[in-house]
């Protein structure tokens, strides 16, 4: 018979060990080594048969389109590529409370119209479940409930009633009888996974799937949870803020360049069809130290306004925080702007911030990023139709971004008249563009200065 063998795993990293570790080799974290019990299957004696898969030549192999199920949510189905596509695995996860469980329960109510639809949940109670779904609006004959926690059981009724699209909440609280680890741990996350991905192919049913985060913000478990599923999705966004963002990183079935914008209201997520208007509401007027950023979410151009607040510092050491924006770009562009422009900060605290909640680390914002900083500096007010965008180099030089066309019709539809670009982007566009605003080319930052101040 077969001997156990135990085993210490990372629950960061899955890095193995047969001792334990109070810091992980691999990955460093702290507390992380879990104990596992495995137990070897007995080898099987005999040769190994050959009347399996065989390779085919791609030229024989016959394309077949992949379908796709309307979950009735847009923004969703923008960031899945056109919808949830039948057989696939996709996770989703996020910060507690930011959205996920709602969002999939909403789209259950629109997907339930004309298909069965198996809600798992492993959280909460079936009455609970009942309570958010009256909240949400959601309720039909075809949507089923079941509160477990054996992801085989689970497995096998999905084998047995066969329904159309099947949601676990979450997959951290399934797990398999015979895996000798508790539940949540690195091994009965992968298996139950790799349970569930085995149910989706083999019986073409799309299953979500919700993930825990850790305290970095990654899906907690092995990494390898993000390679065995299709689609990985985040929820991002501070809970406490009206706006969330859904974005692919990774997705077997299409881009992983679109993202989806949502508000949190009473009644649950509401679609954000036009982001840049949503956070562009409530701008300041006649106010030093804003600036309107441009910024491509995938295919989508969206408006966004960066702030920054430039005071004299009472400390030995100045303070620098930013809050949506890269702390280390921010100190970058303040140390061009004192090399290259002749702008100190030495005696200032510095704070920037990204209104709406929005994680900007597209290097377009550089432009709008100095202009705002240096115009809190001084105290000049921007004029409020300006708009800028661009790279900024360590030389001082503004270089060119990508997509630059669809960012400049974007800010004349939102009615921006002054639109502050590279030069190079200026002379690619087209002639009729370059007339339906005030579009000015700029090489240097200074050149930008000139331009903006009332």
């Amino acid at each position: 018979m077969a001997k156990s063998k135990t085993l210490f795993v990372c629950s960061q990293c899955a890095y193995e060990s047969a001792k334990w570790y109070g810091q992980c080799p691999s990955c460093g974290e702290w507390n992380t080594m879990e104990e596992t019990v495995l137990t070897p299957a007995v080898a099987k004696k005999g040769t190994v048969s050959l009347d399996r898969s065989r390779a085919v030549a791609i030229d024989e192999i016959s394309e077949t389109s992949e379908i796709r199920y309307d979950t009735g949510i847009s923004e969703l189905n923008r960031v899945l590529g056109g919808g949830l596509v039948k057989g696939s695995l996709v996770l989703i996860g996020g910060d507690p409370g930011i959205g996920k469980s709602t969002i999939l329960l909403q789209a259950c109510k629109f997907l339930s119209q004309e298909k069965t639809v198996l809600y798992v949940s492993g959280e909460e109670s079936a009455s609970q479940i009942k309570m958010r779904a009256a909240r949400l609006g959601v309720a039909s004959k075809n949507l089923f409930v079941l509160c477990e926690t054996d992801a085989e059981y689970i497995a096998e009724l999905i084998r047995t009633d066969k329904p159309d699209v099947v949601i676990i909440d979450s997959i951290q609280t399934m797990s398999i009888t015979d895996i000798a680890s508790s539940t949540g741990s690195v091994t009965q996350v992968r298996e139950c996974t790799n349970l569930f991905m085995r149910t989706a192919k083999t019986l073409a049913i799309p299953i979500f799937i919700v993930g825990h985060v850790n305290k970095d913000g990654n899906i907690a478990g092995p990494k390898v949870l993000e390679h065995i599923v299709d689609t990985v999705l985040y929820f991002e966004g501070d809970r406490n803020m009206a706006y969330r963002i859904l974005r692919a990183v990774k997705n077997r079935f299409g881009s992983t360049n679109e993202i989806g914008v949502f508000s949190m209201n009473d009644t649950g997520l509401e679609e954000v069809p036009n982001p840049s208007q949503s956070l562009l509401e409530g701008r300041p007027k006649n106010t030093s130290g804003t600036c309107v950023m441009c910024v491509m979410e995938g295919s989508r151009p969206i408006l966004a306004e960066v702030q920054a607040l430039v005071t004299p510092t009472g400390f030995g050491t100045p303070r620098r925080m930013t809050n949506g924006y890269d702390f280390n770009r921010m100190a970058m562009l303040i140390a061009v702007l004192e090399k290259r422009a002749g702008y100190y900060f030495a005696n200032t605290d510095c704070y920037l911030n990204i209104v709406g909640g929005l994680k900007i680390d597209e290097p377009a914002s550089d432009l709008s990023v100095v202009l705002a900083l240096v115009s809190s500096l001084k105290d000049m007010i921007l004029k409020d139709d300006v708009i800028a965008f661009g790279e900024i180099g360590l030389a001082g030089e503004i270089r060119s971004v990508s997509n630059a066309l669809q960012r400049v019709n974007e800010a004349v539809r939102m009615g921006f008249r002054k639109i502050i670009i590279p030069y190079h982007n200026y002379q690619s566009l087209p002639e009729d563009v370059k007339n339906s605003a005030h579009i000015v080319g700029v090489r240097r930052i200074r050149d930008a200065f000139t331009e903006i101040v009332v």
